[in-house]
Order: C-alpha cells, then sequence, then structure tokens
C-alpha cells in the first residue's frame, strides 16, 4: 500500500490556482523528495495531506487514511517538521518533549528522541538559547514522538549552515531505515538531491516531472555535459560541433568546449569532434545537478505553454 496517493488535487483560493491536478504516489519506506521554487504550491499540498486545509477537488490518502475523512487518524500516524516552527524560549528541550509525549499520548523517552536528534546535551537548557540548527533538530524530535509511520518534513534545511544540513541529512537517512516513509519537501535541491529515492518536480501549481534523479538524467539531454579541451577554439569550431548528430548545445566556456550530449554516447561525440572537427587533447564529464534538471524540465513547461498561448 502507497504512504500517499494523490488524485487529482486541486486547490485554488479565489482567483489563484495554487495545486492544479496533481496525481503522485510516494510508496512505503521511501524517501521522497518534493522540489520546487517559493510558490510552487508545496505547502499547500502538504496542508491538504494534513486536512489542515481542505482540496477544491481531487482525493488524497495518506497511510491508507483518506486525509479528509479521517484527518485526526492521518495526523496521529505522521510527524510533521512544518516550515514555520516556534519554541517556548522558557522551557528546556526536555520539557518540549514531554509536553508533546502527553497531548499525543505517547510513553516515549524524552532523552532517547533528543539522542536520535543529537541534542541530548541540551536536554536541559531552554530552548531560547538554542541555535536555528538545535531548534530545528528540536522539533523534528517532537514530530518523532509516537514513532510515527510517515515524516512529513518541510523545507527542513532552510537557514541551517553546511554541518547542520548535513547533520539534518543523517537523521533523515536514520529514520528511514528504521522504516519510516519520509516526504520531504524543498527548494534547496542540493539537500533533495543527496537523501532521495525519488523526486517530483513541481511548478506552478503542477507536476513536471517524477522519477529517480538518474532516471530524471536519462530522461533529458542535460544528463551528461562534457568539457572538452581543443587544439583551437573558437565560434566556428563551437558552429561545427553544435551540428555534429547526439550534440544538444555547443558553447565556449573559458578556455574549453562545453558540450552536452542528446542520445548517444559522449564517446561518440568525443571521436566526431576529433576526427570531423578539431584534434581533442583532453576532457572531463560532469552529471547535471538536480538544479540543472529543475531548469530544464521548466523551461520545457513553459516553453510548451507559450507555443499554445501563440
Amino acid at each position: 500500500m502507497p504512504a500517499i496517493e494523490i488524485d487529482g488535487l486541486t486547490k485554488r483560493f479565489g482567483d489563484v490556482l495554487a495545486v492544479d491536478d496533481l496525481d503522485l504516489v510516494v510508496e512505503e519506506e521511501e524517501i521522497f523528495g518534493f522540489l520546487g521554487p517559493n510558490g510552487a504550491g508545496k505547502s499547500t499540498t502538504i496542508d491538504v495531506l494534513l486536512d489542515f486545509i481542505r482540496p477544491t477537488d481531487g482525493t488524497v490518502t495518506v497511510l491508507g487514511h483518506d486525509a479528509q475523512r479521517e484527518g485526526e487518524a492521518v495526523r496521529r500516524r505522521t510527524g510533521v517538521l512544518p516550515d514555520a516552527f516556534h519554541v517556548y524560549d522558557r522551557l528546556t528541550g526536555r520539557q518540549h518533549l514531554e509536553f508533546a509525549i502527553e497531548m499525543k499520548g505517547a510513553d516515549d523517552d524524552p532523552a532517547a528522541l533528543l539522542e536520535r536528534v543529537r541534542i541530548a546535551d541540551a536536554a536541559d537548557r531552554k530552548a531560547g538559547g538554542y541555535s536555528k540548527g538545535m531548534t530545528q533538530r528540536l522539533v523534528l524530535a517532537m514530530a518523532l514522538v509516537g514513532e510515527p509511520d510517515l515524516l512529513i518534513l518541510d523545507e527542513p534545511s532552510t537557514g541551517l549552515d553546511p554541518n547542520g544540513a548535513r547533520e539534518m541529512r543523517e537523521i533523515i537517512r536514520e529514520e528511514n531505515a528504521r522504516g519510516t516513509t519520509v516526504f520531504f519537501s524543498s527548494h534547496v535541491m542540493e539537500q533533495v538531491e543527496a537523501v532521495c529515492d525519488r523526486v517530483a518536480i513541481i511548478d506552478d501549481g503542477r507536476l513536471v516531472a517524477v522519477d529517480t534523479i538518474d532516471g530524471l538524467r536519462d530522461a533529458s539531454e542535460t544528463g551528461e555535459t562534457l568539457y572538452v579541451y581543443t587544439q583551437s577554439l573558437d565560434e566556428g569550431i563551437v558552429e561545427e560541433v553544435a551540428g555534429l548528430e547526439g550534440v544538444g548545445t555547443a558553447s565556449i566556456d573559458e578556455d574549453r568546449l562545453r558540450v552536452t550530449v542528446d542520445g548517444v554516447s559522449k564517446f561518440a561525440v568525443l571521436h566526431a569532434i576529433d576526427a570531423d572537427v578539431v584534434p581533442v587533447q583532453d576532457f572531463s564529464v560532469v552529471e547535471s545537478s538536480l538544479e540543472d534538471l529543475f531548469v530544464r524540465y521548466t523551461n520545457e513547461r513553459r516553453g510548451r505553454e507559450q507555443e499554445v498561448e501563440t
């Protein structure tokens, strides 16, 4: 049974279409990245999953429960790290956990939960003295109360320094290894790429693509980029290379040739450059980042829409 099933989800706020006919399936025990820029519809979708707002149209099932008719059952089995969260400055970390445990009717050990998020040594310090990263992990510890089957993390790395972001990724992996499904919303592409099994790209409320990151690369001509050092380099050479079979784009990048490969092997392109255009002295291959893929997929969608309008 999937952890999350979204079928035709649409949400309007007056004249604003926040989510537009969204279909999505998140499997049990996977780390699923929900990627998009600010305002893409990510937080609105999460609010519908948790029955904080009602959809205009469509159905949402979470852990086998209808999210609108059985919202309480969904929230009981779900831990949430919201994008906007607050702690009580005068309460200690331990007191926050004791409060969350009491509210959820659970019997967790506050010290054990704080240990899981790596702030056990600050259990008896007031949260007002916590750093941004410690505060975020405290709220995550509260989300772990009751051993939830699903963790929903809305922008969990926002504002964290590199060390804090790395620690958050490690905690996410550990919780997933316990059998928890993680639905991980972010616009920080490096964080999504580092931890997620699959990724959905959403833009202007519409699903643009969903696959593994390798699958997105394979389906896009930005899957691999060649950086080629040649005996000579000018715009005439760039134009010739751009006309070769299997070349998506060609351009000058500092003192080298930048070539994207489309539909053929990189070695076939290298051979064609060397044999038919200019001798190749050296080369390197770089896989496209998730940011490259995001730009590619969203630009393609917007390009199609402009064609329809014209």
